[in-house]
């Protein structure tokens, strides 16, 4: 008998609590830089050397994170469920915790891209980060970022919507249902498919039938998560 699928759908709230700070804590600043001057589209085309010493920057930050236990949460209940995450989140926590099954719909902090071939990407380490600022690949191409910038589809949104599609369960954790294309993909959910909220200051939910708050932080709520599926 195959287990039910449970997708989950994260955002920056899921790893707050391991010091990754949000994307935009206040007035269009992301650690004291305008947001599109290094994290759009044209601000890589205006300035690609500062967006990279922005991005190896955070990549320092995160090789300081560890997963905490939201994203171990979700690794445990992969024994009575098929588990999918779909993150916002460009951080590689979940992997590092050891979820089998994670899509990034914004891209992947760890990694840069060609300019040129965008089928062509490599990981970074932190002897990447000492040694260049990552705007060349091992190849000699020039690089950027592997994410999705302002400015520019998400690819990876397709994907996403057909594994809602599948759910047997579904459950959203750390996000204020505000960023779009994520936010619309409870409008996939088939109907009758229970739906889990956990953020501690929940966006409204009204319209959306089925679903149950955990008025939490992530931590202690896929702890209550785990808890309600069990019963």
């Amino acid at each position: 008998m195959r287990k039910p699928i449970l997708v989950i759908s994260t955002g920056a709230g899921i790893s707050a609590e391991s010091g990754i700070k949000t994307f935009r804590d206040a007035d269009g600043l992301w650690e004291n830089y305008p947001v599109m001057q290094v994290a759009s589209a044209d601000g890589f085309r205006k300035d690609p050397e500062l967006v990279h010493k922005f991005y190896n920057e955070r990549r320092k930050q995160l090789l300081r994170a560890e997963p905490n236990a939201a994203h171990r949460g979700l690794v445990e209940l992969e024994k009575d469920y098929d588990v999918y995450v779909i993150t916002q989140n460009v951080d590689d926590l979940h992997e590092r915790a050891g979820s089998s099954h994670v899509l990034h719909l914004h891209g992947e902090l760890m990694k840069i891209r060609s300019v040129s071939d965008p089928d062509y990407v490599e990981s970074l380490d932190i002897d990447h980060l000492e040694t260049t600022p990552a705007t060349r690949g091992r190849n000699g191409h020039l690089m950027r970022p592997h994410i999705v910038f302002f400015q520019e589809p998400v690819p990876n949104i397709e994907p996403a919507i057909e594994l809602v599609r599948r759910a047997d369960v579904f459950a959203v954790i750390g996000t204020s249902l505000v960023v779009y294309p994520a936010a619309g993909l409870l409008q996939f959910v088939r109907p009758g498919v229970p739906i889990y909220y956990i953020d501690p200051n929940p966006a409204s939910t009204a319209g959306i039938p089925g679903v149950t708050v955990i008025r939490e932080p992530a931590t202690k709520g896929v702890a209550t998560l785990a808890h309600l599926l069990a019963k």
